[in-house]
């Protein structure tokens, strides 16, 4: 059947504006980039372990809240790029996170749970995530009178903890390297009005790095900058109390972070467990001859 012009035009305007819609919208959104860089293959080398035993211990970040894959986070992220990346046979992994805990229950865990132990013993390498709780706790009491002066002496008793942490775990593993995850600020979300709130995160990651740097073989890992902001957004208050995109409570509240779960505006989503890993899998790269090379022989 042969259409008319009047029938013509009325199949082709659609047709015309839908084409040109997609068209600018693609020159105008940005291609977003891959998180997780592809993992190349390394050149095979005898020296190298075939397996590997990774051990992660801490709270909520270990345990992977807000991760809707359940699949725990940033550590079967981080296991299956190594497993890739070297063409290994396997990756176990121990995930011992448990959501709300603080440093001093972490460390009561590890103390006197056996099972822990003998992973520790026999771990290639491990991750620790720790701080947040403790952070929450200080502002949970101080609530309506938080200054940064409130968390010095709190700051003091969370190293303690993180020191004593760190050393039980050496006592089980003397050479496996430790990897701390530093904590991140989602504070600005739930708490707009605490505007010193970047200062006090800053503080109390130089105080768990300052912990870190004097274990053997540990090494410290910041994420605040990967998360605090989102994935190429500017949001959140900075040091001098002003937000980049805005500055007033009501409009705080109306701000959304698309590294963090929606649920709680606390924890991370799948895409800021990827943003973590990546950072866990690139400090691994740089130190792979301390958990990757065969131990000699005696």
């Amino acid at each position: 059947m042969k259409l008319t012009k009047r029938q013509l035009s009325l199949v082709l305007f659609p047709l015309i504006i839908a084409i040109v819609v997609y068209a600018g919208l693609s020159f105008s959104v940005p291609k977003a980039g891959p998180l997780l860089k592809p993992a190349a293959t390394v050149k095979a080398d005898p020296n190298r372990k075939e397996k590997l035993h990774y051990v992660a211990i801490g709270d909520s970040l270990t345990e992977g809240v807000g991760d809707q894959t359940k699949q725990g986070g940033f550590i079967p992220l981080v296991a299956n790029d190594l497993k890739d990346r070297y063409d290994l046979i396997a990756v176990e992994t121990e995930n011992y996170g448990v959501n709300g805990e603080r440093s001093d229950q972490i460390l009561k865990r590890v103390k006197e749970n056996e099972k822990i132990q003998e992973n520790i013993k026999s771990a290639d390498f491990l991750t620790l995530t720790v701080g947040g709780n403790d952070l929450m706790k200080v502002i949970q009491n101080n609530l309506f009178g938080l200054s940064v002066n409130s968390f010095k002496k709190p700051l003091k008793k969370y190293q303690e903890n993180v020191t004593d942490l760190l050393e039980e775990i050496r006592s089980l593993n003397p050479s496996a390297p430790i990897y701390v995850l530093g904590i991140y600020n989602p504070f600005y979300l739930n708490f707009p009005e605490i505007t010193d709130m970047q200062t006090i995160v800053n503080n109390w990651n130089t105080g768990t790095e300052s912990v870190v740097k004097k274990t053997k073989n540990s090494y410290f890992i910041p994420i605040n900058d990967l998360l605090y902001q989102g994935l190429n957004q500017e949001v959140g208050i900075t040091e001098e109390g002003t937000d980049q995109t805005t500055s007033t409570t009501e409009n705080l509240n109306g701000i959304k972070n698309n590294v963090l779960y929606e649920e709680d505006h606390f924890h991370p989503n799948n895409l800021g467990y990827q943003l973590m890993a990546n950072a866990v899998r690139d400090q691994l790269i740089q130190t792979q001859d301390q958990w990757l090379t065969k131990k000699e022989e005696k």
